[in-house]
């Protein structure tokens, strides 16, 4: 029973911090683009948000669902504790506490990762927001000059 609450521990730890390392590292890749993006390349405001916004959704799928995988680490544990505790008549108070609180961990870490990944999914959005209004804006300037002219 403990090398399956241990797997369950570290699978739903591992899945966690790799959702995390991802997720960051995309929005560092996202980051280093927009300072490169310039709006005057792109034609049409379409083609610059699919531009911008290629990759959020990872962040965004990791910030909405790490919880849940937390939540579930933690009902895997409190059962593993349970069916322990079952199996072995032991009812000491340290052995329920110790494996609830172990359980509890997964929750703390689902919560852990999406937190900053809810950060960065608004500062990423937010920058998308300042470039498509640069677009905009560019776009604009561009039509009344072009009417001046006309």
């Amino acid at each position: 029973m403990d090398g399956m609450k241990t797997a369950v521990e570290y699978g739903v730890m591992g899945l966690l911090l790799g959702l995390s390392i991802w997720s960051v590292a995309v929005a560092l890749g996202r980051f280093s683009h927009y300072r490169r993006v310039q709006v005057a390349d792109f034609a049409t405001r379409i083609e610059l948000e699919t531009d911008l916004t290629q990759g959020l959704t990872v962040i965004g799928t990791v910030a909405a669902n790490a919880p849940y995988i937390g939540l579930f680490g933690t009902v895997l544990g409190i059962m593993l504790t349970f069916e322990s505790m079952g199996a072995s008549g032991d009812m000491d108070v340290k052995t329920i506490m110790t494996g609830l609180a172990l359980a509890l961990k997964a929750t703390a870490a689902g919560l852990l990762v999406a937190i900053p990944c809810v950060a960065l999914n608004n500062a990423l959005r937010r920058r998308v927001r300042v470039k498509l209004s640069e677009f905009d804006a560019a776009k604009e300037r561009a039509d009344t000059a072009r009417a001046s002219h006309g």
